[in-house]
């Protein structure tokens, strides 16, 4: 296996050596033509997505689900699902203004 390796590096080389040598210019490797400039991070302070009460609300729905007394809206069917339970409570904390960020779709 590191026989094959090392030839493969040879014959690469090879080959870049001789286009330089027909067309005179150096030739450009994929992998550093790829490379991109390191993203600069904007610097904030801890600015939250949630509020701390809209996170109590998740809880909140979460234990009533883990009780089996959490309900959906108009069917009235029993909350299975952690993921519908955390739906709920922040559907609620944007009912009551709280700091929650848009719905996806």
């Amino acid at each position: 296996m590191a026989t094959k390796k090392a030839s493969k590096k040879t014959v690469k080389k090879a080959s870049k050596k001789a286009a330089t040598k027909t067309t005179g210019k150096k030739v450009v490797s994929k992998k550093t033509a790829s490379k991109k400039a390191p993203a600069k991070k904007a610097a904030k302070k801890s600015a939250r997505k949630y509020s701390p009460s809209a996170g109590k609300n998740v809880e909140r729905e979460m234990r009533e689900m883990k009780q089996g007394k959490l309900k959906s809206g108009r069917s009235g069917k029993k909350v299975t699902s952690r993921k519908q339970a955390i739906a709920i409570g922040l559907s609620e904390a944007r009912k009551q203004g709280k700091k929650v960020p848009p719905k996806k779709s």
